[in-house]
C-alpha cells in the first residue's frame, strides 16, 4: 500500500486551512486573531482589552494535524470549538 505525502506547498495550504478555521471559531468568541508569519504559517490570537497575546500555530502528527499553542496546549485540529473556548479562557 502506497502513503501519499504532501509537498511542502500542500502543507502550507493544509496549514492555513486549519489556522483559518480556529480564527473563524476565536472570532465568534470575541477574540481578534490574524494569520501571521512566513506563509501565514501562525495564527496570532489578541486577548480583548488587556494586550494579551498568544500564538497558535498547526502541525502534521503521526494521527493527522494537531494545533499547538503556549503553556503545553495540544489538540486535535477536529476540536476547533474546543480549542477556541480554551484559549478564550487562557487570554
Amino acid at each position: 500500500m502506497r502513503v501519499s505525502v504532501l509537498d511542502g506547498g500542500e502543507i502550507a495550504e493544509v496549514r492555513r486551512r486549519h489556522l483559518a478555521a480556529l480564527a473563524g471559531e476565536l472570532r465568534a468568541r470575541g477574540l481578534a486573531c490574524r494569520l501571521a508569519g512566513p506563509g501565514e504559517s501562525v495564527l496570532s490570537v489578541h486577548g480583548p482589552g488587556a494586550g494579551r497575546r498568544l500564538m497558535v500555530v498547526a502541525t502534521p502528527t503521526g494521527a493527522g494535524w494537531s494545533y499547538l499553542w503556549p503553556g503545553g496546549g495540544m489538540a486535535d485540529v477536529a476540536a476547533a470549538p474546543a480549542v477556541a473556548d480554551r484559549i478564550r479562557l487562557l487570554l
